[in-house]
């Protein structure tokens, strides 16, 4: 009994070993706003729950490249270990997604899994891509690589060559560190590595670990939403053309629905780079559009009007890090809906006005312009046959009867004309 008692003892006083604690935090389709902030929502997290390191696991196609930016300022200027990591088997870093990959103080990838192909696009006929950009994004990616160690020549071509390599070649090559095929074998071959973040040296101690899953809070969900460059789009659209509509009819509630569906689109843009001339030609359609109704030129205005939204729309963003493929769809959606959205609502627009102008012509104004013949005229007054009936009028000319006269104005029963 007192040998049992102390050994408890002992057990006691001896410090139990906990496991390390990561953090996770996964980045999955396109990169946005939501995206960038989920992360910095995981970094602080992490740094609060004085984490051993984060984990930053891949699959994605390209994004925002301001979003983009703020993540890869999170790791670089992290105080906590960060472990990049595509995964699992099957998925790839593009684009975006490579520069992220590679930013990580120790970068990770499983088998079957690929990175690379960040070569930047603009929209065009195909999408295009522009040296300027071409040397921005590269000097980019290869200051990253430096400041981590990796082969900035060969991730270079990442852009300039749109270069993309199996996990295999990348981990042959010093793109990335290590091929791990699930995190716990990562976090076996990483135990004990030492790793250099801001200047000084930490060992990671990964004999047990404790893995915490970061989901995104409200705000990011709604900013990932938002800042979805197809929702931002339809938005828009929905937002000009209800807001004008409304305002030829108010009373429907549409003027508010266009308002807030402007307000989000606005919201959502405000992260997103635009092509100005998009932009340029999207307002002019705009104002094409209410010049149509103010001075009616029979459609002609109307018809411009949809083609310069239209154009615009197909061209309205300006994001080099988004998939290519991103860009040939879009083209195709954006063209689609603007053309098809523009061509009704300024029909519908159109006909509502053409129909409220007919409609203050009803009473006294429905006469003004018709055109009668003279059935007697004396001293200023007379008779005229105006669409088949008599009405009383009066006259500053000297007319006589069987004369063409045009009515000019009314008051109550009697016209008032001239000679045609």
């Amino acid at each position: 009994m007192r040998a049992l008692i102390i050994l408890l003892l002992l057990m006691l006083l001896i410090p139990t070993a906990s496991g390390a604690l990561i953090v996770r935090v996964d980045i999955k389709g396109e990169i946005n706003q939501g995206t960038a902030m989920l992360v910095d929502y995981a970094f602080k997290k992490a740094k609060d729950m004085n984490a051993d390191a984060i984990l930053i696991v891949l699959d994605t196609p390209g994004g925002l490249l301001s979003a983009t930016k703020e993540i890869i300022s999170d790791i670089l200027n992290s105080d906590i270990p960060v472990i990049t990591y595509v995964y699992p088997s099957g998925a790839f870093s593009a684009s975006a997604g490579s520069l992220i990959l590679i930013s990580g103080n120790i970068a990770a990838m499983a088998n079957g899994t690929s990175v690379g192909a960040a070569t930047p696009y603009v929209a065009g006929f195909p999408p295009k891509v522009e040296n300027k950009t071409i040397n921005y994004i590269a000097s980019y990616a290869r200051s990253i690589a430096e400041m981590r160690h990796r082969p900035a020549d060969l991730i270079e071509k990442f852009v300039t060559e749109g270069l993309s390599l199996p996990a295999k070649e990348a981990y042959e090559r010093g793109v990335v560190d290590v091929l791990a095929d699930s995190p716990q074998e990562l976090f076996e071959k990483v135990n004990g590595w030492t790793v250099e973040v801001k200047g000084r040296k930490v060992k990671l101690n990964f004999e047990t670990v404790e893995v915490v899953r970061i989901k995104a809070p409200l705000k990011a969900v709604i900013y990932d939403i938002l800042t979805n460059p197809i929702v931002a789009f339809v938005l828009l659209i929905l937002g000009i053309y209800c807001l004008i509509f409304g305002l030829m009819t108010p009373g429907l509630g549409m003027e508010v629905f266009g308002t807030i569906c402007l307000i989000l689109a606005l919201f959502g843009l405000g992260a997103i780079s635009l092509n100005v001339f998009a932009v340029f030609l999207i307002l002019l359609g705009i104002f094409l559009l209410v010049l149509e109704l103010i001075t009616p030129t029979y459609g002609i205005l109307g018809v411009v009007s949809v083609i310069c939204v239209t154009l615009g729309c197909i061209m309205l963003f300006n994001e080099p890090l988004m998939p290519k493929g991103f860009y040939r769809d879009f083209a195709m959606f954006a063209g689609g809906m603007s053309l098809g959205m523009a061509t009704i609502m300024t029909f519908v627009i159109l006909k509502v006005a053409q129909v409220r102008r007919m409609k203050k012509k009803v009473g006294g104004e429905a006469m003004i312009g018709e055109v009668g013949e003279v059935i007697e005229f004396e001293n200023g007054r007379g008779l005229v046959k105006v669409r088949g009936e008599l009405w009383q009028c009066k006259s500053d000319e000297d007319l006589k009867k069987g004369d063409e006269v045009v009515v000019v104005g009314r008051e109550g029963l009697i016209l008032f004309v001239r000679r045609k």
